[in-house]
């Protein structure tokens, strides 16, 4: 009769084994004969068998109960964020995984939303990180009392949240979205600063039970990072997606095993200086050689590669490179190397440019870098002073495609730079075209006025260098003259046209 008590406990915690051993003991007490003394069973062992089975069953019962609520507490401990007081990403995998494969969900819709904080990080450099979390705390309550009922909001990380709703068409999607946005938008008071913030969210819908969770949460967090990469605040997931993050992937693996198989090269195109026709240096330009004899630009792999840490050993190969040309070649001419925002505050490339004037024996005049307008974002003085790093090495650094990212006067003004690079597009515009004439001319009166030696990237035509000539331009780089080419035709070429301009 012990068995039952127990299974009831199990079953039902205390009520239920009370009322199983209640039960037990009343029929163990009506048996006429005591098995264990081997006589009739008096009125006394009635009640006390009675009362022995509510104690054992009582006892059980308080048992389970307390093992009950133990797994309860830690199973809401292990479901719950406890810095927003919101469900966490276990608590979001059970319940969706449970919502798709529910039967009452085979014919509804069921949408996930991520969304992430994108300015988080500047907040937590401007206020700390007491004020974060304050700050997401804040956007959690109120994106919780924005959302429609029956949603469920989810914290997954530092900066981002899940939205879960069910039977929804994709035009209410699309208003939740909006008023997402919105609320992102309304300022927080954060320690007396007033704070805004954006959004950014990706969206993924599962028709009935078409989509596993993961398969669900996985477009979901693919749409969301393609928000962030085009810096929009919403994009809904599309199959274009995964075949781009597909090719990607394959892209990366590919460059990964080029640069153990050293398939990257430098190709040199010359700068010429527009006053007399000399070739005054070059700008070293990388090249893959990834399928046979074929190469492949740069522009085909570098904006992924920006994207991982593959950009460091990219660059040490360029630095390593135009060193060991710029060694070889003897020549007075400069060479210059194009260094990405992630490049700026690598240790390892401030390490390997002293290397090359310290060790080997490389003029730092002779070197310079270029870097694009994109890598000025942000802090002025964190740029400023990693440039000056560059500089106090003797190193020059221009800026790359001016008049196309986001430099101002300021900005050119307290950047130790050498030289400016004025991008193709305003030089391919030039010819028959005053207004384009009038704006590349104040672009080269500004470097001038700044001491900086300008220099037009993408010459394609003689009518081009000639307009530049006369606009005082110093340097003109392009097709006109010739494209990259491999170091040992580089060298032929600066021959030949050294000869043909009489100064060889």
């Amino acid at each position: 009769m012990l068995i039952p008590v127990l299974i009831a406990a199990s079953w039902y915690a205390l009520p239920g084994a009370l009322v199983t051993a209640l039960a037990a003991g009343i029929l163990m007490a009506y048996m006429p004969q005591d098995a264990a003394l081997g006589s009739v069973q008096t009125t006394y062992n009635y009640w006390l068998r009675i009362a022995f089975y509510l104690l054992l069953g009582g006892l059980a019962g308080w048992l389970f109960h307390l093992r009950r609520r133990s797994f309860a507490t830690h199973r809401s401990i292990a479901r719950t964020d406890h810095l927003s007081g919101l469900a966490n990403q276990v608590a979001l995998d059970e319940d969706l995984e449970q919502c798709l494969s529910s039967s009452s969900r085979a014919t509804g819709t069921t949408a996930v939303i991520q969304v992430k904080v994108t300015d988080m990080a500047d907040v937590i450099e401007a206020l700390g990180l007491r004020a974060a979390d304050e700050l997401v705390v804040e956007m959690s309550q109120r994106l919780a009392r924005s959302v429609r009922k029956g949603s469920s909001l989810y914290r997954l990380g530092p900066d981002e949240l899940a939205l879960v709703v069910t039977d929804i068409e994709r035009k209410d999607l699309d208003a939740i979205t909006r008023r997402l946005v919105e609320v992102g938008e309304e300022s927080v008071l954060i320690h007396q600063v007033p704070v805004r913030v954006q959004l950014a969210m990706g969206t993924a819908i599962s028709e009935g039970n078409s989509k596993t969770a993961t398969e669900l949460l996985r477009q979901a967090r693919t749409a969301l990072m393609a928000a962030v990469r085009q810096r929009r605040d919403h994009a809904h997931f599309s199959p274009t997606f995964d075949q781009s993050t597909l090719a990607s992937l394959k892209l990366i693996a590919r460059v990964r095993d080029g640069l153990a198989a050293r398939e990257f090269e430098l190709h040199y195109q010359p700068k010429i200086c527009l006053a007399d026709g000399r070739v005054t240096g070059c700008e070293g330009l990388i090249r893959w050689r990834g399928d046979g004899d074929s190469l492949i630009p740069p522009g085909a792999f570098m904006p992924k590669v920006e994207q991982t840490s593959l950009i460091g050993p990219i660059s040490y190969f360029v630095v390593q490179a135009a060193g060991a040309f710029s060694l070889h070649t003897g020549s007075e001419d400069t060479i210059a190397i194009n260094l990405s925002v992630h490049n700026l505050h690598d240790e390892q490339i401030h390490d390997l440019l002293r290397q090359l004037i310290e060790q080997n024996g490389v003029r730092p005049d002779r070197l310079e870098v270029e870097i694009t307008e994109h890598a000025l974002i942000g802090d002025l003085e964190e740029a400023r002073s990693a440039i000056q790093r560059i500089r106090d090495l003797g190193i020059g650094v221009s800026l790359d495609d001016f008049g196309t990212g986001y430099a101002s006067f300021e900005y050119l003004q307290h950047l130790p730079l050498t030289g400016l690079k004025i991008d193709r597009a305003f030089v391919t515009q030039l010819e028959g075209n005053e207004p384009a004439r009038r704006l590349m001319a104040c672009m080269i009166d500004v470097g001038h006025a700044l001491g900086l030696e300008v220099t037009a990237e993408g010459v394609e035509t003689r009518e081009q260098a000639d307009i530049l000539r006369q606009l005082g331009c110093d340097l003109a780089q392009g097709f006109l003259y010739t494209p990259a080419l491999p170091d040992s035709e580089y060298q032929g070429w600066c021959r030949r046209h050294a000869e043909a301009l009489g100064h060889s």
